[in-house]
């Protein structure tokens, strides 16, 4: 695809300059992608009959455990890789140019946080560190890199060792990001619960079978007070895309302009819900030029008038309806 055409995705500014780009990435990737565009056929959806957002097909999440989903047979630069921790297959997404997945995030980035020179970045993403091809690790590598700060780095298991140097940070004022797995940050405030004035507290979700579940109010609750902190923050994000959702507070997530997320019905997933209404969440993300833009995922959400949405658990394994579009 036309290198200006992949600039073009970054500095939309409008609703309308959204939807001409959605349906051009969309026929652009209903001819290159053979996975896609069988997906498509199957439901009689094509160029031809598709002429708004909410009539393109969402491929369900599930092929990029089964099948190369991908625009090109280039040579790929990366491929990333989910946990798999529940022991099923894991999901694999191809990336071709890398250099658009370091876009995508560092301008999301700057769109809700600014420039990350502005910060000290600490990581705390033990079980992401513990494996090859996560892109959460890649992401946060980059922008720990971008800080430029030398107190900047990631940590696994070396509490002590983290909580001197955010006493330290504190003690300096220093405006400070600590983004962690779930569980992480939970043992990491039970053993050093600390009054954090300069640092925000970002979430990037899972318990990855360590500890109990959590909804993310009673997660949120538990970290805020072992913090002091009034919200916490949340990242939005997974193996398959190459963008990500952020939230300041509340649980309410916001994209950047060239992502967006549809709520699915739960019983019919070709149509949407109106808002407040709980379904499955589709992501539009035109950054994913390369595999493809449109994709269902597993997650259970909401979306509200503001333009923010919810994300409030994940489909039942015995619930199929949600899944039913992987019978090819």
């Amino acid at each position: 695809m036309d290198s200006s055409l992949r600039n073009t995705i970054f500095n939309i500014t409008s609703e309308k300059e959204f939807e001409h780009l959605t349906l051009e990435i969309f026929s652009y990737q209903y001819q290159k992608n053979k996975v896609y565009r069988a997906f498509c056929e199957h439901l009689k959806r094509g160029p031809k009959n598709v002429s708004k957002s909410t009539d393109i097909p969402f491929l369900p999440i599930e092929f990029f455990k089964s099948h190369r989903v991908v625009t090109d047979n280039k040579d790929p630069e990366l491929i990333f890789e989910s946990s798999g921790t529940t022991g099923n297959e894991t999901s694999k997404h191809t990336i071709l140019d890398s250099n658009l997945y370091t876009k995508s995030f560092l301008t999301a980035f700057q769109t809700f946080y600014g420039n990350p020179q502005d910060y000290c970045i600490l990581a705390l993403l033990p079980s992401y560190l513990e494996r090859q091809g996560s892109s959460l690790v890649f992401m946060v590598e980059k922008l720990i890199q971008q800080t430029q700060h030398p107190e900047s780095g990631f940590h696994r298991y070396d509490h002590k060792a983290l909580h001197q140097k955010l006493k330290h940070l504190e003690a300096n004022k220093a405006k400070t990001i600590l983004i962690g797995v779930s569980f992480a940050l939970l043992d990491f405030a039970e053993s050093y619960p600390h009054p954090l004035k300069h640092c925000t507290v970002m979430e990037t979700g899972g318990m990855k079978g360590r500890r109990k579940e959590l909804i993310r109010s009673e997660l949120h609750l538990i970290l805020s007070h072992a913090f002091g902190v009034d919200v916490i923050h949340s990242e939005y994000g997974m193996t398959e895309l190459l963008s990500q959702a952020y939230s300041k507070g509340n649980g309410r997530f916001k994209t950047p302009p060239w992502m967006k997320i549809l709520i699915r019905d739960t019983e019919d997933p070709l149509t949407y819900p109106i808002f407040n209404k709980t379904g499955g969440i589709n992501i539009i993300d035109l950054a994913n030029i390369d595999s493809c833009a449109f994709i269902a995922t597993q997650d259970l959400g909401k979306a509200n008038k503001d333009g923010s949405f919810e994300v409030l658990g994940r489909f039942d394994h015995s619930d199929v309806r949600g899944c039913n579009l992987m019978a090819l």
